[in-house]
């Protein structure tokens, strides 16, 4: 059972970046001696796409989908002064403080559409999954799911809730298709949607999308001219998703039409 809480580790070692994009996460090592794929507060997107993350990765989580382990990452000053990489530096002076890991899957493989199919259940759950939370970056080109272990495992949720790169209309945005499904990979795969749809609606609930929105840490939180608080910043996470589910039936139908016309 989910009791919404996450570790926190200290990082230790900086091992190598992975160089992916503009947020040029990194393997780290933490206290704990476990290996994790860090990712920085300091990074291009900021905050917003460690909170991203969060609550993308423990809805997922929370609905039984494989999810690495997600962890508060401390990183203390004087971490990274010795690092030779004037990038990586200044990276990682601009994320002294909390920062989000997820535990390395080690041996891991990029899932590939071409060798592998997927049940047309996970399909359909994956699919309803980043519909609810406007995962716009699970595509051919970038699938972010990894094989481990003879199982699918979702990875990097940072660019969904794309609403809080702008809170302009984000209450309008609440209710709006999602029409970026067309590309989602696992799109022709996704028969069972309705079914998802019903049975994830059981699953979440107000209670739950504030339990999870709830661990995102106030200093994450940066300010928004448009809220009061950090607390009315964090209220308007919880009302965007808890609108998003009672109006499922907008991105499900939008998700259907999307594969009829894909197959």
């Amino acid at each position: 059972m989910n009791d919404f809480q996450l570790r926190t580790v200290n990082v230790t070692r900086y091992v190598t970046p992975l160089r992916e994009g503009g947020s040029m996460p990194a393997i780290a090592e933490a206290d704990d001696n476990f290996l994790y794929v860090l990712k920085f507060r300091g990074a291009g997107q900021g905050p917003r796409a460690l909170i991203a993350e969060l609550i993308g990765g423990e809805i997922a989580r929370l609905l039984g989908l494989k999810v690495p382990e997600l962890v508060f990452a401390n990183l203390d000053e004087a971490f990274g002064r010795t690092e030779p990489d004037e990038e990586i530096q200044d990276l990682l002076k601009a994320s002294v403080g909390l920062n989000l890991a997820l535990h390395y899957l080690s041996g891991a493989i990029t899932f590939d559409p071409t060798v592998t199919t997927v049940d047309a259940k996970l399909a359909s759950q994956i699919v309803w999954l980043d519909c609810f939370l406007t995962n716009m970056d699970r595509t051919c080109r970038n699938t972010n799911m990894l094989l481990w272990h003879k199982e699918l495992w979702l990875i990097d949720h940072g660019a969904s809730l794309y609403f809080h790169h702008s809170w302009q209309n984000w209450e309008e945005q609440a209710t709006r298709a999602f029409f970026l499904v067309k590309d989602h990979v696992l799109l022709p795969w996704a028969s069972q949607l309705e079914v998802v749809d019903q049975e994830f609606r059981s699953m979440l609930n107000a209670e739950k999308i504030r339990a999870i929105v709830g661990l995102i840490p106030n200093e994450w939180l940066e300010e928004e001219s448009i809220f009061a608080s950090k607390q009315a910043h964090r209220e308007a996470y919880a009302h965007f998703l808890e609108t998003r589910l009672n109006h499922s039936d907008i991105f499900l139908k939008e998700a259907q039409h999307a594969r009829e016309v894909l197959i």
